[in-house]
């Protein structure tokens, strides 16, 4: 693919080492989209001047910086990069892909977000922010492209087919021009009746197209008639009132005979529109379906229209539609914030139309996204516009109470989710795993109900669902949350409590369960600790924060941990075993982060409560006395590591056996503690014992092993047998990059022993 450079150069990406994942995913869209991109994974080579490297990107293109916690940190090559070019802030672009603050020099630049709205509204924005403001290449649909199909625009008195009772025209609709045009080529080209369904979540405005619609195209038909079908019910009185206007049927014929004559007499027309306005559930209209020259157009929430019709999707507006909305509304406002409030309300044309009413009202623009902070669905509750039937937040209620009636255990899943993060959960791999004590338990007993639960969601365009993950739209989302009510948020807690859980990987420690940690992972970082109140709940919680430092994100779990040592110490108290395992968790990402005094005190607080309440051989305070020794250690204070390591694996051999991976984690760090004291040959010999044990009992490919493997790589360089010590490296690095990655950190220490024991004729120096 030839690229399209940007002005002077192609995109350098600035990044954080801790985002790699971001960076590779924003390099490869922007290749696909056709720009030039430089990585430095991708494009720098062992040898290259990193510094020259940069100045090189940077001298030839503009910069793409990925803003994060990490990116703004001291000492990382990212200042420099910034720092470079911050003179001319015309060649930086930013976006961000996480939550932080830039620095104050650049704080007036507009970072878009790419987290937290899903992939392929992430790629939008970020080719929106490279491009920036471009003219259209090809000539814009509306009104050229309208009038060439037969549109027209607003049309004389009188000038309206002869049966009409469609609702009035909306003065200020905008936008929508793509999706008319192709909405009149689909219906147009075929010869038969032509059956249209518009489908898509409440709010996003199906009604206002078909008015739209009807409206341009009212030259085209001799007949257009409007059904508000959204009670089935009243379907057919609606029709026989049709069939009464043109001659089918007397006035007072039953409402069958109506219906059905006037089916007859569609047939033999042609130029008609009929208009099925909210319609839920496919199988009712199919009997008032008539054949014939017409045209059928539907608006449903529900996307399962293929049987019967022709679905069209149809989503939110761009950015630019929504700030021309609200500009078309009468708000008086900047683009800045127009850009920002869209962005809030996620281009819900509803949503947006509301906010134009409340601005246009006296509110700020400031004041207004204050208060959709402090409680959106109080302030969707508000502004209704003229012609849309009710509020957004009447809208979600009334949605809401039609799927508990229609599915209860749906609708429990629908406020449990409420609570979680607004990223895919996986539903249906919760199936048969809910305790039988949770109203989700029938909803969810197997796939095949978990299934009918999700399809009763998508019914009613509550979320968005694909390969038995769900996913909530944010504002619907933030609506049903500030919803709930006392007692339904506790239930909605309970539940959210009882999917986590049912959710659970498994072992954190075995790679095959981290693609189901990556995608759990939102969701457990977003729950409210003071929603957890069961021990599984906790411990999966818990383990998150362990994924995360094994993926080498010890300050986000150390953060995320703190808020959870807290909440739970204040619940439950301090020496309740949920305290202490969080405790003890706590301290390891403590002493992750370099903080090993912080680690030793809470480790040591956690063993005398555990000998105190368990005894000096419960498998858990043997655990936390050899995460003790681990700190000491790291502090320096290896006679002391030793003595303890020593006693606590005497005590593991007996209590557990020799074979226990507990057991072995103690070896594998004793050793290393021998090492240290210069008991190398003693280290040696533990090693080579604890690493075959735990290839035998854990693989050759998990993180413990692969740890123990460089330990004894190292202790063999110190004996000189460096053949055996590179043979055993270069194995390791291997695993390790494949199962690790190539940026995490065990992956980079080991690489850094290889370099050393290939440049130095030394003892190597590694740590």
């Amino acid at each position: 693919m030839v690229g399209v450079e940007a002005p002077g150069g192609a995109w350098f990406v600035s990044h954080a080492g801790a985002d790699r994942a971001w960076a590779e995913w924003v390099a490869w869209q922007l290749v696909d989209a056709g720009f030039q991109v430089e990585l430095d994974y991708w494009d720098w080579g062992a040898g290259d001047n990193f510094v020259l490297k940069m100045n090189a990107a940077l001298e030839r293109g503009r910069l793409l910086a990925l803003f994060s916690p990490a990116y703004f940190e001291p000492n990382r090559f990212t200042t420099p990069e910034w720092t470079a070019i911050v003179a001319m802030k015309e060649k930086i672009t930013p976006v961000r892909v996480a939550e932080a603050v830039a620095e104050p020099i650049l704080r007036p630049l507009i970072a878009p977000d790419l987290f937290g709205i899903g992939e392929e509204a992430a790629r939008r924005v970020l080719l929106e922010a490279v491009s920036g403001p471009r003219r259209p290449a090809v000539a814009p649909a509306f009104p050229g492209a309208l009038r060439q199909l037969g549109g027209s625009g607003p049309r004389l008195p009188g000038s309206l087919p002869r049966v009409w009772n469609l609702p009035a025209r909306n003065a200020s609709f905008t936008g929508r021009d793509t999706l008319l045009v192709r909405l009149r080529q689909d219906l147009a080209a075929n010869s038969r009746v032509a059956v249209q369904a518009l489908h898509g979540r409440g709010g996003v405005g199906k009604t206002q197209l078909a008015v739209e619609y009807a409206h341009r195209f009212a030259g085209e038909y001799e007949l257009a008639w409007w059904i508000a079908a959204e009670d089935p019910a009243l379907i057919p009185d609606q029709l026989a009132t049709l069939a009464a206007r043109i001659g089918a049927a007397p006035a007072d014929a039953p409402s069958a005979d109506a219906v059905e004559a006037l089916s007859g007499e569609l047939r033999t027309r042609s130029r008609w529109l009929l208009v099925f306005d909210n319609i839920e559930d496919p199988s009712v209209l199919a009997s008032y379906l008539p054949g014939g020259g017409g045209h059928v157009l539907i608006t449903s929430r529900s996307p399962h229209w293929k049987a019967h019709a022709s679905p069209l999707d149809v989503d939110v507006f761009s950015r630019a539609e929504s700030v021309a909305l609200l500009h078309a509304h009468g708000a008086v406002l900047s683009h800045t914030d127009a850009d920002r409030l869209a962005l809030v309300l996620d281009d819900l044309p509803l949503a947006l139309a509301q906010a134009a009413a409340l601005l246009t009202d006296g509110l700020s623009a400031a004041d207004l996204t204050a208060e959709l902070a402090r409680n959106t669905a109080d302030v969707l509750a508000e502004g209704r516009p003229a012609d849309y039937p009710v509020s957004l937040a009447a809208q979600v209620r009334l949605t809401m109470t039609r799927l508990a009636a229609d599915h209860p255990g749906a609708a429990a899943l629908i406020s449990a989710l409420s609570l979680l993060a607004p990223e895919p959960f996986p539903v249906t791999a919760c199936a048969g795993h809910l305790p039988e004590s949770s109203p989700l338990a029938d909803a969810l007993a197997t796939r095949l109900t978990g299934t009918t639960a999700v399809r009763a969601i998508t019914r009613h365009s509550l979320a968005r669902a694909q390969d038995g993950n769900v996913q909530l739209h944010r504002l619907t989302q933030t609506v049903l949350r500030d919803q709930l009510t006392h007692d339904q948020r506790e239930q909605a807690g309970r539940d959210a409590e009882a999917l986590l859980a049912a959710a659970d990987p498994g072992d954190v420690g075995h790679p095959s369960t981290w693609p189901a940690w990556r995608v759990l992972l939102p969701h457990l970082l977003a729950t409210d600790p003071a929603l957890i109140t069961s021990e599984a709940g906790r411990d999966v919680v818990r383990t998150a924060c362990w994924y995360l430092m094994d993926r080498g994100q010890a300050r986000t779990a150390r953060d995320r941990l703190q808020k959870l040592h807290h909440t739970w110490s204040r619940q439950l108290g301090p020496d309740h075993e949920g305290t202490l395992w969080t405790a003890q968790y706590l301290a390891r990402a403590h002493n992750d982060t370099q903080d090993h005094e912080g680690a030793r005190a809470l480790d040591e607080d956690t063993l005398r409560r555990r000998r105190r309440l368990l005894g000096d051989d419960h498998p858990h305070t043997l655990t936390t006395a050899s995460n003790l020794a681990i700190r000491l250690s790291a502090l320096g204070r290896a006679e002391a590591a030793r003595d303890l390591g020593e006693d606590t694996l005497t005590r593991q051999r007996r209590v557990l056996g020799d074979d226990d991976s507990d057991t072995l984690t103690t070896a594998s760090n004793l050793a290393v503690d021998l090492s240290a004291l210069g008991h190398t040959e003693e280290a040696r010999d533990l090693g080579e014992d604890t690493l075959t044990r735990l290839r035998r009992v854990l693989g050759e490919g998990h993180p413990d092993s692969l740890g123990t493997a460089y330990n004894l790589a190292i202790d063999l360089a110190v004996l000189e047998q460096t053949e055996e010590a590179r043979d055993l490296g270069e194995e390791t690095l291997a695993r390790q990059q494949q199962v690790l990655g190539e940026d995490h950190p065990d992956s980079l220490r080991t690489a850094k022993f290889l370099e050393l024991l290939d440049n130095t004729r030394h003892e190597p120096d590694i740590e």
